[in-house]
């Protein structure tokens, strides 16, 4: 996984009014959790933007006042209404530890399915996977070139023993469903296809 750099500056005051201050100021209120006690600090909200939108994740080394933390971001806290950042935590990452972290998934290939006319519908955009840092991918590629009509890939399919996905293995990451006008293919499964469009409203 891509590491990029990230500066930040210790809070001296923690709670409700501090934080509102910190925002005036254009920054972000934060905090890592991790080895022994919680770091309070703020980063400039344009900074923030960089990393949050965004579809990648990153390991994010963190330099509060001279002291250097690698971590990871654990949760963000969004305005209900402009959407802008409120707080985020952090997680401090430990080499030999495993985190669960969202990982982009991209799709690839030509899909038969689609080619034929059908409609491709991605469920899951990010998957929920459990490995140390050193083994947390950019992304999970996922091969749709024989995709027909009418099938499905689901996380049992691109599971392995190195990501370990905690996602249900049952729940679909993506399929081909039939589109006015599209051409079925053969060895098209519509048992499977139907079990695909009950299963999307699963959770991503």
């Amino acid at each position: 996984m891509k590491e990029v750099s990230l500066s930040g500056s210790v809070r001296s005051n923690v709670g409700k009014k501090d934080a509102k201050a910190v925002r005036v100021a254009g920054e972000v209120p934060c905090v890592i959790y991790g080895s022994g006690k919680q770091i309070h600090f703020s980063v400039k909200h344009v900074d923030m933007e960089k990393l949050v939108y965004t579809p990648n994740v990153y390991i994010i080394n963190i330099n509060v006042d001279g002291t250097e933390m690698r971590t990871i971001i654990q949760d963000i806290q969004f305005h209900p209404v402009t959407d802008k950042i409120q707080h985020v935590d952090f997680i401090e990452l430990q080499a030999d530890k495993k985190v669960k972290v969202n990982i982009p998934v991209i799709l690839f290939g030509r899909s038969p399915g689609v080619l034929s006319g059908g409609k491709l519908q991605q469920i899951f955009r990010k998957v929920k996977v459990f490995a140390t840092p050193d083994n947390l991918p950019d992304s999970i590629k996922v091969d749709i070139s024989k995709l027909k009509i009418g099938q499905a890939i689901r996380i049992r399919d691109i599971n392995n023993d190195q990501l370990n996905i905690i996602n249900a293995p049952s729940a679909v990451v993506c399929s081909v469903k039939m589109a006015r006008g599209a051409v079925a293919t053969a060895g098209d499964d519509e048992e499977e296809g139907a079990e695909a469009a009950a299963e999307e409203t699963a959770e991503a």
